[in-house]
């Protein structure tokens, strides 16, 4: 049984329980109101009597959330997420709902704070110096509420809590704003025009290996293949097994360097993030991508400038067998790719794209050049799921359902082909090979990306 006591001009719910230990306690819980206990002790008595009580130990969300980052957090959350998640929680969880009790935390309280989260000016970067949205975006509330969820989804299961409030709760809609990327026949302008070699690398690579920019710096010369055999046959390739990225020290220290490989010395000792190499996100993210002989040949001729400033440069030459190093071997940051990107789009009045772009320009190209095999770009690309490619690629998908539809509307309503016929797929593209050209050197030719894009250019230019 459960009683009512008041105290204070407050109302106290007093019950008893057994602990983990076997223990008997008696817990006190205040309410403002004499309605909320007399709520709280039927709730109370009801569950006891069905079996189905649960304690709540932690009082208020910033107690349960302190719980939830040393338990949960440090164990399954990697670096960059772990930044990602505290920054959420002290910049926009903790200031506004902190001090509130889990008792009054409900469906209709989460909604209510989502709501006054689209009115809350956002929060300064502290690196850029500006924050990208004057008040907190629904991208990021959509963030936070996947962090409650499984805060909550802990507590249930740590028996914190009886349910979660935010299973329910009604999220303020996202659109996700579109990626821009370049056409190919853009990108080999771009890249014809490019007059700095790293960036032009970076551009191919990243362009014909589906890759992040973190994999793309932490790329080191033992996972490329590019000997002459290798070569020949067809299967030179980069190994994706780790990447670099900056991180903050406290997060480094909090996690007490899980997934870390590396960490790369640094010049300022008062520098509060520091640059390492680590593990991939996830299993998914490793993989074996094979590279087109052009690229393939661009690594040789870059490796060979690497090595003879390697030899000017003697003890000098930090190496760390970098494929994208700075000029003494020392790591990269991002910036030295992106800068160079966005001079370049600025100089040629190019359309504007981030380094990103690139990863996706190049799964939308596999899937059109494969005919929508989405299981060979999955492995290039590093997705984890398939659906994470056909949610963010389906508009490629979708060409060709639009030209079912196209024919459809003119063989049957239309009437022009009321009982139509198999064809090959030769005949049905008009694409019959003569006589004297060999089709096997035909399909060599079209499967080469740069001259498909150059034959597809002559087209246009022939219409």
């Amino acid at each position: 049984m459960a009683s009512i006591r008041e105290r204070n001009g407050k109302y106290n719910v007093i019950y008893s329980y057994v602990n983990d230990k076997g223990e008997r306690k008696q817990k006190w819980e205040t309410y403002d109101t004499k309605a909320e206990a007399k709520k709280r002790k039927k709730e109370i008595e009801y569950k006891k009597e069905m079996g189905s009580f649960v304690v709540r130990k932690c009082k208020t969300m910033d107690e349960l959330l302190t719980e939830y980052v040393a338990l949960y957090g440090k164990e399954n959350w990697a670096l960059s997420t772990y930044e990602g998640n505290v920054s959420v929680i002290n910049n926009y969880i903790l200031p506004i709902i902190g001090d509130t009790k889990l008792s009054e935390i409900n469906t209709r309280f989460i909604e209510k704070y989502y709501q006054s989260l689209l009115k809350t000016k956002a929060v300064i970067n502290p690196l850029a110096g500006k924050s990208k949205n004057e008040y907190v975006s629904t991208g990021t509330i959509r963030d936070i509420h996947k962090l409650l969820r499984n805060c909550f989804e802990q507590a249930v299961k740590w028996e914190l809590v009886e349910k979660n409030p935010c299973t329910h709760a009604t999220v303020p809609k996202h659109k996700s704003q579109k990626r821009e990327i370049w056409t190919a026949e853009t990108l080999m302008y771009a890249m014809s025009v490019c007059d700095d070699d790293r960036l032009k690398l970076a551009m191919n690579i990243s362009f014909s290996c589906c890759l992040r920019i973190g994999e793309l710096l932490g790329l080191t010369w033992d996972c490329v293949d590019i000997s002459p055999e290798a070569i020949e046959e067809n299967r030179a390739y980069v190994y994706i097994n780790k990447e670099s990225q900056r991180v903050k020290k406290s997060a480094l220290e909090a996690l007490d360097g899980k997934d870390v490989l590396l960490v790369f010395p640094t010049q300022h000792k008062n520098n509060k993030t520091v640059r390492i190499l680590k593990t991939p996100k996830t299993e998914s993210s490793i993989r074996k991508v094979f590279l087109p002989k052009s690229v393939a040949n661009m690594l040789i001729e870059w490796k060979a400038q690497q090595d003879e400033m390697k030899e000017i440069l003697g003890d000098e030459y930090m190496d760390y067998n970098l494929v994208l190093a700075s000029t003494f071997g020392l790591p990269l940051g991002d910036g030295a790719i992106r800068g160079p990107l966005k001079k370049l789009i600025e100089d040629y009045n190019l359309p504007p794209v981030v380094f990103h772009s690139f990863r996706h320009s190049s799964v939308t190209y596999k899937l059109k050049l494969n005919g929508g095999d989405i299981k060979a770009v999955q492995g290039d690309s590093g997705h984890a799921q398939v659906n994470m490619v056909t949610d963010v690629y389906s508009h490629i998908l979708d060409d060709d359902r639009r030209k079912n539809a196209e024919l459809f509307e003119e063989a049957f309503y239309e009437k022009k082909n009321l009982d139509p016929q198999m064809h090959t797929q030769q005949e049905k593209n008009g694409s019959a090979v003569a006589e004297e050209i060999d089709p096997e050197l035909l399909a060599k030719v079209l499967a080469n990306p740069e001259m498909r894009a150059l034959l597809n250019s002559l087209a246009k230019t022939m219409k």
